[in-house]
C-alpha cells in the first residue's frame, strides 16, 4: 500500500468499541483508526451522515451487524469515500415482522430500566454455544451494553427498524470488498453473507470456524488476519 489508508470502524448494535479492542493496534499499522459513534440518533440516514461528517475524506470501513447495515448507508450517501469495505457477520436485508416486534419489545424493557436483561438475552443467541458459559464474554457483552445505555440502545433500533433493503444496490459496490461471518452466527446466518458477496463483485468470502454473531471478540486472530489481508488488496 503506497499510503496508509485511515479505517473507520463501526461497532454493532449495543456494542462499543471494546468490539475492536483486538483488531485496533494492528490495524492501525496500516493508517490511523476511529471508532465511529453509531448512538446518537435515530435513523440510518442521520447515523451515516454524524459518521460521515467525522470521517477522513477517504476511508476503508468496517462494519459488523448494524455497523454493516450502516456501511450500506454510507456507500448511499458518499459511495466516492469508501476506498475498501468490509462487512462483518450482517445482512442486505430488511427486517421481517416478527424482527421488528421483538426489536420493539426490547426497546420497551430498556427503556423501563431492564437494560441488562435484554444484554444478558441477547448474549446467548450472540455468541458461539460453547462460549455461553464464558464469564469474560459475558462480562464484556454487559459492559458493551452499559456504555451504549437505554437511550442510545433505543435509538439505534428504532433505526433499525426504519432501515431499507440493501440488496439492490450491491452491484453498484466497486471496492474492494470482505464479508466475514462466524459459521455458527444465529442472527445473521452464512446463508446471508454469502447472499452479500455473490452480490458485490470481486467479493471476497471469509467463513470463521467456532465462532458466533461477535466475531471480532470470539475469534479475534482470525478477524484481525482476515482484515489485514483485505487492507493489503
Amino acid at each position: 500500500m503506497s499510503e496508509p489508508l485511515p479505517v473507520v470502524l463501526v461497532p454493532g448494535l449495543l456494542c462499543s468499541a471494546r468490539l475492536y479492542a483486538a483488531q485496533i493496534p494492528r490495524l492501525w499499522t496500516c493508517g490511523p483508526v476511529t471508532v465511529a459513534d453509531h448512538t446518537r440518533d435515530d435513523s440510518m440516514g442521520a447515523i451515516a451522515r454524524r459518521i460521515l461528517a467525522a470521517a477522513p475524506p477517504r476511508f476503508a470501513l468496517v462494519g459488523l451487524s448494524m455497523g454493516g447495515y450502516l456501511s450500506f448507508e454510507i456507500l448511499r450517501q458518499a459511495p466516492e469515500r469508501v476506498a475498501q469495505l468490509a462487512l462483518l457477520d450482517t445482512t442486505a436485508r430488511p427486517d421481517v415482522p416478527e424482527a421488528i416486534a421483538a426489536r420493539r419489545a426490547q426497546i420497551a424493557l430498556a427503556v423501563s430500566g431492564r437494560l441488562a436483561e435484554v444484554a444478558d438475552a441477547q448474549f446467548m443467541r450472540l455468541v458461539h454455544p460453547a462460549r455461553r458459559g464464558d464469564a469474560d464474554l459475558r462480562e464484556l457483552n454487559r459492559l458493551m451494553s452499559q456504555e451504549v445505555g437505554a437511550e442510545g440502545f433505543a435509538r439505534q433500533q428504532t433505526a433499525i427498524v426504519g432501515r431499507v433493503d440493501s440488496r439492490p444496490m450491491l452491484k453498484d459496490i466497486r471496492c474492494p470488498t470482505l464479508v466475514l461471518v462466524g459459521e455458527a452466527d444465529e442472527l445473521t446466518p452464512p446463508d446471508r453473507a454469502a447472499e452479500i458477496a455473490n452480490g458485490i463483485a470481486g467479493a471476497r468470502l471469509v467463513t470463521v470456524p467456532d465462532c458466533g454473531h461477535l466475531s471480532p471478540i470470539e475469534r479475534p486472530e482470525a478477524v484481525t488476519h482476515a482484515l489485514l489481508e483485505w487492507l493489503h488488496t
